[in-house]
């Protein structure tokens, strides 16, 4: 087995892929959101809400574009401004992450600890799932402790095939 990987990670962690109560899902990480922004003063302003709520509604990246014809739809602004400026604040604060290979957003898996996600993304079907990950411990980390190099910040994503893709097969 590789090196980092003998820790085995329990599948709930990658939640995008499982079984779960979506609408639980989605009134966890509202819920999180709005606390941690009480807690520390954030303002999470109904635009920004709006647009976590629309991220949190399933497991798939969205664009910019798509999430403003959300906001549209919901009665927002529909300038882009308006659906950036929320992107940038959800971002900044760790309620969503931008998955880069398909530039687009997704509400973060995990917005109560500070982490360095690895994201798992189905070629056919765009579904990302979220792991935790710590490339600061792995060989990364080791590499760049040896040369002196101090990550500040890691982008680990997969492309692969999700399992309802894949027929349910374990492993496929």
């Amino acid at each position: 087995m590789a090196r980092g990987l003998q820790e085995k990670v329990p599948a709930e962690s990658a939640l995008g892929f499982a079984r779960h109560d979506h609408a639980g899902c989605v009134a966890r990480g509202l819920g999180a959101a709005e606390a941690r922004c009480a807690r520390e003063d954030l303002k999470l302003t109904p635009v920004r809400r709006k647009v976590l709520e629309i991220l949190l509604q399933g497991h798939r990246a969205l664009g910019a574009y798509a999430i403003l014809d959300r906001l549209r739809e919901a009665g927002f602004g529909s300038q882009p401004p308006v659906a950036y400026r929320a992107l940038d604040f959800l971002v900044a604060h760790g309620f969503a992450h931008r998955i880069e290979r398909l530039n687009a957003f997704i509400a973060c898996a995990h917005p109560e600890t500070a982490h360095a996600p690895a994201f798992m993304i189905c070629r056919l079907c765009d579904s990302v799932a979220e792991a935790p990950s710590a490339p600061a411990r792995g060989r990364l980390g080791e590499v760049a402790r040896a040369t002196g190099f101090r990550i500040e910040r890691t982008v680990v994503e997969a492309e692969g095939v999700c399992p309802a893709c894949a027929g349910g097969e374990a492993g496929a």
